[in-house]
């Protein structure tokens, strides 16, 4: 098999696996730091990547290389370290996807990391829920303008239809689960 119709064939899988799990060409440029127009020619065959490249966008994905390449295989119940894509933000707060591909899914589970006095950004009401268990620290949760302190152990649901946001009230670290449906990272 030559080296074009191989990278036409890699192009086509990046295209069907990020379509799968709901991101656009600009989405999956900025968690991999590559740009819009690198992957849109990438998914049409026009470009090879470096191989440090292509495990990268692999990893953005949510999948291994071994998955990436397997023509078919069982489904993956069990998750571990190498099958997690972490984004780290410039203040040091950390969302970690721990199921690959969760995107595609109903739920999309997150372990949080954010810093003494971080916030994540502001979400708009949408349809959905969202469910979060604080493993560390305290987080303070914001409906509207109505705060709830929330503290390790504690768990928290809530309706998206208002107005929400998340911080980090305290002088350490806070760590949570946040488990969201639809999907909307």
């Amino acid at each position: 098999m030559d080296a074009e119709r191989v990278m036409t064939q890699v192009g086509t899988k990046l295209r069907d696996l990020r379509k799968q799990n709901g991101l656009t060409q600009q989405e999956l440029a900025d968690r991999a730091e590559l740009t819009k127009g690198f992957i849109s020619q990438l998914e049409q065959g026009q470009v090879t990547p470096s191989l440090v490249t292509l495990l990268d966008l692999i990893e953005c994905l949510g999948t291994t290389p071994s998955d990436f390449f397997k023509t078919s295989g069982a489904e993956k119940v069990v998750f571990g370290d190498r099958d997690y894509f972490e984004k780290i933000d410039d203040a040091g707060n950390s969302k970690v996807w721990v199921v690959p591909s969760a995107q595609s899914n109903q739920m999309e589970p997150i372990l949080v990391t954010l810093q003494p006095h971080g916030s994540l950004p502001v979400d708009d009401p949408h349809n959905g829920e969202e469910f979060g268990y604080v493993l560390s620290g305290k987080i303070a949760l914001y409906r509207q303008e109505t705060r709830y302190d929330v503290k390790a152990g504690e768990s928290f649901y809530y309706e998206a239809d208002k107005t929400h946001r998340i911080e980090n009230p305290g002088s350490r670290p806070a760590r949570f689960i946040w488990v969201s449906t639809p999907p909307s990272f």
